[in-house]
């Protein structure tokens, strides 16, 4: 535990890039769960924006509202 999984548009990003997102948020969970960094798990996972709706939309903002913490303004 945790486990984050990040949806996004496919863009390129590089592997430097991808190392910073993934230490930087490794460390906040570490710091705000107090959880040890061996326990973190993150998963990229780029959707075509033709799927966007229909596999993250509606599925992970809108049918899990209630576990969401910060809301798009999309």
């Amino acid at each position: 535990m945790p486990h984050v999984n990040i949806k996004y548009f496919p863009t390129p990003v590089t592997d430097e890039q991808e190392a910073r997102l993934v230490a930087a948020l490794t460390e906040t969970l570490r710091e705000n769960l107090g959880c040890d960094e061996g326990a973190v798990s993150i998963a990229l996972e780029p959707v075509e924006p033709a799927d966007w709706n229909e596999k993250v939309y509606t599925r992970e903002i809108i049918d899990r509202r209630h576990l969401l913490r910060k809301l798009p303004n999309y």
